[in-house]
């Protein structure tokens, strides 16, 4: 079976290709029939316009990708490159997957509701993205929330972790100070950098009353998978304040590595940590709240269950290739 690929451009990596969809795609390609040839052939498009207009423009070269590649499916990610694939053709059946910015952005989400009645399956990483769409498990729709690779994401000793980095140029480590990553750079406006400055500052002065360790808030900018990864184990805690998400990556990939969360309600957090030890939900953006909750996180002091329950929820790249394999399937029957 040959798929695919359609995603845009991200200049933040080398290939162009988010970690994400990668990974994803990696593991569609390590599945093999009981003979052991591969299940899936795949390809990649990527869109380097901007914008609807900047998409409509690259129509020509995607149906010429497509004449070339002769692809039986096509997998778009997003809702508006689920759009561009529709129109480029109506011969081969498109999967699109909503990562959550096309369906919780309205001036997106207008796109992505013909991307939703065009293609042959639509598949939704969040509960609260589905409820949105009003679309039904079964009904030409699937909630998958993207897996992560726990061969990569694994728990290692803190000082393992914290020396690798230093090696690496990564990191520095103060004394008597606890290190809290922020789920991304500082100024993405959606991540809200000032109300994890807040809770951190709050949170700062609850420890100087009590004569306990300074906090100090970590950006998550310029590291490799593989850093990433050493990150998670080295930090004390990681600390979410989203306004807006789908199902967020880097929190399957802290429960991974056992790594203590706080985060707001937002995207599908609530489902992936409410039963993980050491993790903590906080229903208002109140950084009061907040900063309790993080004083708890901190107090923890150990590697989570996060690994285990991130098991009992099928969400390895693994298992969740495999269900995209029957997707795909199931629309060319």
């Amino acid at each position: 079976m040959r798929v695919l690929i359609v995603c845009s451009y991200r200049n933040y990596v080398a290939d162009g290709i988010a970690p994400f969809i990668k990974e994803q795609v990696s593991a569609l390609c390590a599945m093999t029939k009981g003979n052991g040839e591969r299940e899936v052939e795949t390809d990649y498009y990527l869109l380097h316009g901007k914008g609807m207009k900047g998409y409509l423009k690259e129509i020509p070269s995607l149906r010429k990708k497509i004449r070339e590649f002769k692809p039986n499916v096509i997998h778009a990610h997003f809702g508006l490159s689920g759009l561009l694939a529709n129109l480029a053709t109506r011969r081969i059946p498109v999967v699109t997957t909503y990562h959550g910015s096309d369906i919780n952005n309205p001036s997106v989400y207008r796109y992505s509701k013909f991307a939703i009645r065009l293609s042959a399956w639509n598949i939704y990483v969040s509960t609260k993205n589905m409820e949105i769409a009003g679309a039904e498990e079964g009904n030409k729709a699937s909630l998958i929330p993207c897996g992560i690779d726990d061969t990569l994401f694994k728990p290692m000793e803190k000082k393992e972790a914290r020396d690798l980095l230093v090696k690496y140029g990564k990191f520095r480590e103060k004394s008597r100070t606890k290190y809290v990553l922020f789920t991304k750079m500082f100024t993405d406006p959606v991540k809200d950098y000032p109300l994890a400055k807040e809770v951190v500052e709050l949170t700062n002065e609850r420890m100087r009353e009590l004569g306990r360790e300074r906090v100090e808030l970590v950006e998550f900018i310029g590291y490799t998978r593989e850093e990433s990864s050493i990150l998670m184990n080295a930090v004390d805690a990681i600390l979410m304040t989203s306004k807006t998400e789908g199902s967020p990556q880097v929190i399957k990939e802290a429960m991974a590595c056992g790594c203590p969360i706080v985060s707001v309600d937002v995207g599908d957090v609530k489902e992936r940590i409410d039963d993980v030890e050491g993790c903590y939900v906080v229903s208002s953006r109140e950084p009061k709240e907040i900063a309790e909750a993080l004083m708890k996180a901190l107090a923890f002091n150990g590697r989570t269950n996060g690994r285990e329950v991130l098991v009992q929820q099928n969400l390895s790249n693994k298992l969740v290739a495999r269900r995209l394999i029957e997707i795909y399937k199931e629309i060319l029957k």
